[in-house]
């Protein structure tokens, strides 16, 4: 019989006198709050079995869950080679097929996965008696799988706790440690932005998750440096600092609000959970500060990878609507509708681009669409002319995405050039009974924002509510005159 079969069987005198920290999580009392806490906190320690065996039945569960929801939703299986490679090659083919509001669900689903594997991660390493550090791998696309194995592999060689926080502490040292990690973290942030963006021009993973997470650990990693405060008060300073940077990028004029906006999402729980695992190094690794120079330096060589090896992919978006209406007044309307005079929605005053009219020069073949928008004009060769069934065009010409919203008269980062191209759309009439016309709109893009799982939730949702605003405008004028035509 084992050690921890022993353990298991012994009476409840014997158990209790084993150290918390010895103890698995089924063995201590309240056995659903302990466990919860062995998987989120941050002291008990993981040992090798615990860590494959755990790691292994949330990957199971995580897919189980994710594949039965999706051919549940769209009919399309995930497989389990699809479920374990990173990138979008094969994912985005599911993804195509996603609700809308699955996608946003699918991202929250994720989040507590990945806290829980870097937590047992970090834990882990602690415990086989290496860097804290080395947990932090599994963030990284790629090398996450090598070094869960290389974690699971490793026998345990450091025991015992990590240490709590001290109770009673001047409040002006805390305030003091917290603004010096906060300034730490804001110019990890800004040197990131430029190094990573405007060096390497890469809007990719070393900015949107690796650096949240390293501007968490290194203002929590000098909040708990002298000593040790609560896991808590740590995970609110990388979230603070996070939203610190934030409003530092829109101060310096290199970014706007709207893409702080949207990266908030994503970004504040990486940065608490930076807070959790600056906690933890500050309180294991005989090194911290040697460790977070060497943590910090790899960031930009991540970067100058993400900048030379993504591969550019191409993502449709496709909405449709039934307008009461005959099929060739749909299409004299496509052609050319008149300005769209319903007020635009609050998001478009964002500063996002909003359609307001459109035409076209020419017919057939040749033609040329001009779509108007509040941001400048599409220009789009019209490459397929089958009146009153399809209409298809490239898109030769576009404006930006969107105006950004700053203090400043004129803030243009890089992501508005190029990072956001359409390269083709169409629309597609089908002839219903009842003098009724079903109307399919298609875009076809580009986006080179990573991570693309996250990025493109933003990109699909802002055209197909560029969508909507068309088609209903057409649904609206086609249905207005076909009254018109029955009462004369």
């Amino acid at each position: 019989m084992s050690d921890g079969e022993t353990e298991q069987r012994g009476s409840p005198q014997e158990i209790g006198s084993i150290p918390a920290s010895e103890r698995a999580p089924w063995q201590q009392s309240g056995r659903l709050k302990n466990r919860l806490y062995w998987l989120f906190g941050f002291q008990a320690e993981v040992k090798p079995g615990d860590y494959a065996r755990i790691g292994m039945v949330l990957m199971l569960l995580k897919y189980a869950v994710e594949a039965g929801v999706l051919l549940l939703a769209t009919g399309l299986l995930l497989t389990p080679l699809e479920f374990l490679i990173p990138s979008m090659i094969f994912r985005e083919r599911i993804l195509a097929g996603m609700p809308e509001s699955l996608g946003w669900l699918w991202f929250l689903w994720t989040l507590p996965f990945m806290w829980i594997a870097v937590s047992l991660s970090v834990r882990r390493s602690v415990n086989a008696g290496g860097s804290p550090w080395f947990g932090l791998m599994v963030l990284v696309p790629v090398f996450n799988l090598i070094a869960m194995v290389v974690l699971a592999c490793c026998p345990e060689r450091r025991r015992g706790t990590i240490r709590g926080e001290l109770p009673v502490e001047p409040a002006l040292a805390q305030i003091q440690s917290a603004l010096i990690g906060i300034m730490a973290g804001g110019l990890l942030a800004v040197g990131m932005v430029f190094v990573g963006i405007y060096l390497f021009r890469d809007y990719g993973g070393s900015v949107f998750l690796g650096t949240p997470v390293m501007v968490g650990v290194i203002s929590s990693l000098i909040y708990n440096r002298q000593v040790p405060r609560s896991a808590l008060a740590s995970m609110f300073l990388g979230v603070l600092s996070v939203a610190i940077c934030g409003l530092m990028l829109i101060a310096f004029a290199l970014e706007g609000a709207i893409c702080i906006l949207m990266a908030a999402p994503l970004a504040l729980p990486l940065g608490a959970l930076g807070g959790f695992v600056g906690k933890i190094i500050a309180t294991t690794a005989r090194r911290p500060v040697r460790g977070a120079v060497t943590a910090i330096a790899l960031l930009p060589g991540w970067a100058g990878v993400e900048s030379v090896s993504h591969p550019v992919r191409e993502f449709q978006i496709m909405t449709a609507v039934e307008i009461d209406a005959p099929i060739q007044n749909v299409w004299d309307t496509i052609i050319a509708f008149p300005d769209i005079t319903a007020p635009p929605p609050w998001y478009f005053h964002l500063g996002i681009a909003c359609p307001v009219r459109g035409r076209i020069d020419g017919h057939g073949p040749g033609a040329v669409r001009h779509c108007e928008f509040t941001t400048g004009t599409f220009v789009e060769p019209i490459t397929v002319w089958d009146e009153p069934h399809r209409l298809a065009f490239d898109v030769a010409e576009q404006p930006h995405a969107l105006r950004e919203l700053s203090p400043y008269r004129h803030v243009h980062p890089p992501h508005l050039e190029g990072y956001l191209e359409s390269t083709h759309g169409e629309f597609v009439l089908q002839e219903l009974p009842g003098n009724r016309t079903r109307v399919e709109g298609r875009t076809w893009y580009h986006f080179e924002m990573y991570p693309q799982q996250y990025w493109t939730l933003w990109s699909d949702l802002m055209i197909l509510r560029i969508h909507e605003r068309v088609l209903n405008h057409v649904k609206q004028h086609a249905e207005h005159h076909s009254s018109l035509d029955v009462n004369e």
